[in-house]
């Protein structure tokens, strides 16, 4: 599956999420492809964008995840983040910014000691019922790779990491980075956000 690359223009801007709404954030916009609805490594993932997503917003950034389950799977999780979620069961998505999948999803030793803390976090509140659990077989398998892009205002990629295992993925920290060198390279851009232009 053909990657992109930083420079070129991303081949979707617009997205629907999975209340049906449109989705086009103006901005930058952090496009995040994660797994499958309930993925413990993914929740645990965008709970960190969560508690910082304050922080995110002030840099100008938009968050959207999009994920490779049907919307109503996803639907339970999307009232307890601050963002989008996009369902993209058919893996229209993930295709068309060349996202993969493979065993080393969770194969890859580095991947191990996030799943145990995801694993040690998710499985206590699903068995108290305080977070629904994944499907037994999640549509698309639970090897799917993780992938983020940063898209400027005018579509162009500004950065792009497809990750090597389940865990491999952007932190907040280094989407706060990005954003911030894409403010210094760009004169006046921090003025333009202020302003809400």
């Amino acid at each position: 599956m053909p990657r992109l690359q930083t420079g070129t223009t991303a081949p979707v801007r617009q997205f629907t999420d999975v209340t049906g709404a449109p989705v086009a954030p103006p901005g930058l916009l952090h496009l995040q492809f994660r797994r499958f609805a309930g993925c413990p490594i993914c929740n645990l993932h965008l709970r960190s964008f969560a508690q910082r997503q304050a922080e995110t917003a002030a840099a100008g950034v938009h968050e959207v995840a999009v994920f490779h389950s049907p919307a109503d799977e996803l639907r339970p999780y999307a009232d307890s983040l601050p963002f989008p979620l996009v369902a993209d069961p058919d893996r229209t998505l993930y295709r068309a910014f060349g996202v993969d999948r493979g065993a080393r999803a969770l194969l890859d030793p580095r991947a191990w000691p996030t799943v145990a803390r995801a694993l040690a976090r998710s499985v206590p509140l699903a068995l108290r019922g305080g977070e629904r659990p994944p499907a037994a077989r999640p549509l698309g398998g639970r090897l799917g790779l993780p992938a983020d892009f940063l898209l400027g205002p005018d579509g162009r990629l500004l950065a792009v990491h497809y990750g090597e295992h389940a865990a491999d993925h952007w932190s907040v920290d280094t989407v706060l980075g990005l954003a911030a060198r894409h403010a210094a390279a760009s004169p006046g851009a921090t003025d333009r956000q202020a302003a809400g232009t």
